[in-house]
């Protein structure tokens, strides 16, 4: 027998940074709204941490809360995983054949990890020096990895897909080196390659040519074109698919060393729901946020739409977008608030310098201090190691708003 059905005014599908976010938000504006999150993990995870923890500067311990803990006061939390999206029927069914009704719907449930699309990635995985940071149970891995190199050729790798994070597969390659070099007989005997699927270090052109002054600098191989598809543990190979001017080869490369960024998409029941777009996203309008077709739905986070970096900066930025247009619909008003595809990476380049690189759509930088963003600084690495996971638990799931903010006045002053 199907438990009963039920129903809410708001359903917000993940209660990850995006979900409690928008729940947080919501709630300061109208304490009366009756919201529900639907949420299937009892712990939550400070995801940009795991970079931290694989470069060894922090415990895993130190980014994990408990669910309950974040879930803003007066929202409801249902604990299921979402199994189907019904929008003609404005109902969510979760893997236990409940049914919940909604008004509106908010969905950010996050990104999927593919880790099945790398052939023997999966059973080498934690072991062999076979790594990733894209999971907390192997982001301690990495850091045991990095720690016991003996030397040889240490492979990061970046896919051919969108991911969270873009600028992590980089950052743990720089602190990796850095403990390499400081090692004796280590770094000498080590080659370090970036192995990425794309053409350049970077999406956006000034930071790709920063970036391209630090692996020249610290002396590392890059390999663009080279998207990764199998793992041979026994052999320790990585194979890559290289696109040439005369098509696609096949490369080996051997590895004694490789810290994996894995193909990733979003959930399966949002690629299967008519909410999808191409690519299997959550088809949004890029500034309001609003679905396309479905009114009363939204999407923000990294199962949407939206053509920027997905990253927890993103989701702050968009969050009291899609908040006031939520409410303005709601409230029979007209939906006006734009987001503008601003997005943050932290881009950690060793244990002491960081470029925030920040930006908007179409790759325009958008810097939040008075500084030229593209270079690299020991007060950013300060912020991303100290300063952003307190601002994070303490401040944005709170709904509090964008601490940066207040430095734009500034900046156009300057620029003026």
């Amino acid at each position: 027998m199907a438990p009963p059905v039920k129903h809410h005014q708001i359903v917000i599908v993940g209660g990850g940074a995006a979900g409690i976010t928008v729940a947080a938000q919501l709630l300061k504006r109208n304490r009366a709204l009756d919201i529900a999150i639907i949420e299937p993990s009892d712990k939550h995870y400070y995801q940009p941490g795991w970079t931290l923890v694989g470069g060894g500067v922090a415990p895993i311990e130190k980014f994990i809360r408990d669910e309950k803990d974040v879930i803003p006061k007066g929202a409801s939390w249902i604990q299921a995983r979402v199994a189907k999206l019904d929008p003609d029927r404005n109902t969510v069914i979760t893997e236990a054949g409940q049914a919940i009704e909604y008004e509106y719907l908010v969905l950010c449930p996050g990104i999927q990890i593919d880790w099945h699309l790398i052939k023997g990635l999966k059973e080498a995985l934690g072991k062999g020096g076979v790594t990733s940071n894209y999971s907390k149970e192997y982001a301690p891995y990495t850091w045991e990895t990095i720690q016991n190199f003996k030397g040889g050729n240490a492979l990061f790798t970046y896919p051919a897909t969108p991911i969270k994070c873009g600028g992590a597969p980089q950052k743990v390659m720089y602190m990796a080196d850095d403990t390499f070099k400081r090692k004796s007989g280590v770094g000498v005997n080590t080659t370090v390659m970036f192995c990425t699927a794309g053409a350049s270090m970077f999406a956006v052109p000034e930071y790709a040519a920063a970036l391209d002054k630090v692996v020249a600098r610290r002396g590392i191989v890059t390999k663009f074109k080279h998207n990764l598809k199998e793992i041979k543990a026994d052999t320790q190979e990585a194979i890559f698919d290289v696109t040439t001017d005369n098509g696609t080869e096949e490369v080996s490369i051997h590895y004694d060393m490789i810290h994996v960024a894995p193909p990733m998409s979003a959930p399966d029941f949002i690629k299967q729901s008519p909410l999808a777009g191409a690519g299997g996203w959550v088809d949004v309008d890029k500034a309001t946020l609003q679905h396309t077709r479905y009114a009363n739905v939204f999407s923000l986070g990294d199962a949407s739409s939206l053509p920027t970096s997905k990253t927890a900066a993103a989701a702050r930025k968009q969050a009291p977008i899609l908040v006031q247009n939520l409410l303005s619909l709601i409230q029979s008003q007209p939906i006006t608030e734009e987001y503008d595809g601003y997005t943050c990476c932290p881009l950690i380049t060793g244990y002491n310098s960081t470029i925030m690189a920040e930006f908007a759509y179409g790759g325009k930088l958008a810097p939040s201090f008075p500084l030229d963003p593209t270079q690299e600084r020991y007060s950013m690495y300060l912020a991303k190691a100290h300063v952003l996971p307190w601002l994070y638990w303490n401040r944005m799931l709170k709904g509090e708003g964008f601490e940066a903010d207040i430095f734009k006045p500034i900046n156009r002053l300057l620029r003026r």
